[in-house]
């Protein structure tokens, strides 16, 4: 016999399907519990955060400091820097400026972050982010991986690189059910989850930034005591004897560990300590040498050569004495001449280089000095200006005394090298860096010198062009036929705002060689603070 389907009547039509709705409802209902327990993850990454924030700006004020006192060592390492703390502020003010956007979405143009009143609602993320006509989703999907990639090129230890990429990853699981990343992080996802996912970007962008500021940190030296070359070093307490007499030396690296003891060895044989005795024999130059041994923060072993000429004397050992009338008289001597160059250890064509020569126990009124391949004037007590003609020939000197040769001593012939452009600041010389616009103002224009420690050599500035950029990040130059600003450039430095940059480019120079030379690749970076 068949069963009759029984027909259901309108009324129970409409049970059914309020009854279907109700479930529905119920199964999108988010408890409050839920929902307040985002509201404290939210609470903590914004603490978490903020202490990343802090602890990388005490970072890089550090390096600020360094980069003014020493632009030449660590401008390398601020530039990278600067640019991991811009690119890692666009993606951070990104990701705040969604979180904004979803909760005024949800609670209207008053709605704050940190106090949401809409926390359930399903539908603002989902509108903000996955929008056909204008959604952020997929611009954030872009930024996210863009910012990973580049971040991850200033990491070279490979469990922060693994860490750094795990936080920032934009893979999709496998039981996403075929959705994209924006659409398996935001869609139907309540306000307080999706501004709770964005803070925790926030967190890990700070986290990047931090990993990269301290490793560039260590690499500019800023915190440990650090040496990019290490060089062997003889010190022995004189290099002139007498038959007889002993000299004592110590050798040792230019950057000493005093957590180790290196090895020393001279004419072969290991030493113990780092000091040596040696007793003067036949008159004339003798030379010591050999190498150290030392291990680095890896256990690599190090070895650097060194090498210390001495002289000997001839002639009987002068003992002074004092004279009936008070003057001090020693006997003849038959010495060397010695000869240093004020400066360095080299003459630098078309200069006055100022250089002292010597012979002990000689009036320096009886010391006669000339030199090939350039010209010797004498200035008195011993002290002479030499100048080199060319660049790459070495030059001799010939010392005499009383008409009797002492010796010959060459010297290397090298160009004045490129001096450094700067904004005098009092005593100080700025460089590159952050400026206060009063400071700015109330400069003169700009000065060049070569001024690496061994030399102070000033440059007469010709020219130079002031490049800024409007608002379209067009670039504008402004050319100054001088050292001084001119009045176009004052007038631009007066529209600067704060945080704006501007570039200090094609400086030319005229020096003390007679040389006009551009200084390529010498720009300072201005920042308007």
């Amino acid at each position: 016999m068949a069963i009759k389907k029984r027909k259901i009547s309108p009324r129970q039509k409409m049970i059914n399907l309020m009854y279907v709705v109700l479930m529905a409802m119920l199964a999108l209902n988010i408890s409050t519990e839920v929902l307040n327990g985002f509201s404290v993850v939210e609470e903590s990454l914004n603490r978490t955060t903020g202490n990343s924030s802090k602890e990388n700006d005490a970072i890089f004020g550090e390096l600020d400091q360094m980069m003014r006192k020493n632009p030449q060592k660590v401008k390398q390492w601020f530039m990278m820097a600067s640019t991991v703390r811009e690119m890692s502020d666009s993606l951070y003010n990104y990701a705040q400026a969604l979180k904004v956007a979803i909760v005024r979405e949800a609670d209207g143009e008053k709605g704050d972050p940190l106090n949401i009143e809409g926390k359930d609602n399903i539908e603002a993320a989902s509108y903000i982010m996955l929008n056909p006509a204008n959604g952020q989703g997929h611009k954030l999907y872009e930024a996210i991986n863009s910012y990973r990639a580049r971040i991850l090129q200033f990491v070279t230890d490979p469990r922060q690189k693994k860490i750094i990429a795990s936080n920032l990853s934009t893979e999709v699981p496998h039981h996403s059910m075929g959705k994209n990343w924006e659409e398996y992080m935001f869609e139907n996802m309540p306000v307080a989850a999706a501004v709770t996912l964005l803070s925790k970007l926030q967190s890990d962008v700070r986290y990047a930034e931090g990993e990269v500021l301290h490793t560039l940190v260590a690499n500019v030296g800023l915190k440990d005591i650090r040496v990019n070359k290490l060089q062997a070093f003889v010190v022995p307490s004189q290099t002139r004897l007498y038959p007889g007499e002993t000299m004592t030396a110590q050798m040792f690296m230019g950057a000493v560990d005093s957590t180790q003891q290196p090895q020393v060895f001279v004419n072969g044989q290991l030493i113990k300590g780092n000091q040596i005795t040696v007793k003067a024999g036949a008159p004339g130059k003798h030379t010591l040498s050999g190498y150290i041994l030392i291990k680095d923060l890896t256990g690599n072993v190090l070895r650097r050569n060194f090498s210390q000429d001495y002289w000997v004397t001839g002639g009987p050992q002068p003992k002074e004495y004092i004279s009936p009338q008070g003057m001090q008289k020693v006997p003849p001597f038959d010495g060397m001449a010695t000869i240093a160059a004020d400066l360095m250890n080299v003459l630098y064509a078309g200069f006055d280089n100022p250089i002292t020569i010597s012979i002990p126990n000689t009036s320096q009124s009886d010391v006669q000095a000339t030199m090939s391949g350039g010209s010797l004037v004498a200035k008195g007590g011993g002290h002479f200006i030499a100048r080199p003609s060319a660049v790459g020939q070495p030059v001799t000197i010939s010392v005499s005394a009383k008409g009797r040769k002492i010796g010959e001593y060459q010297f290397r012939v090298r160009k004045l090298p490129d001096p450094s452009p700067y904004i005098a600041m009092g005593a100080d010389r700025f460089k590159s860096g952050t400026l206060s616009k009063a400071a700015l103002m109330s400069a003169p224009g700009i000065q060049a010198a070569i001024d690496d420690g061994l030399l102070d050599i000033p440059f007469s500035v010709t020219s130079f062009r002031v490049v800024f950029f409007d608002n379209m990040g067009n670039a504008v130059p402004l050319a100054s036929n001088g050292a001084s600003f001119s009045p176009q450039q004052r007038e631009q430095f007066r529209e600067l705002s704060r945080n704006k940059r501007f570039y200090i480019t094609n400086v030319v120079v005229h020096g003390p060689d007679g040389t006009t030379r551009t200084l390529n690749g010498r720009n300072m970076e201005v920042i308007v603070r």
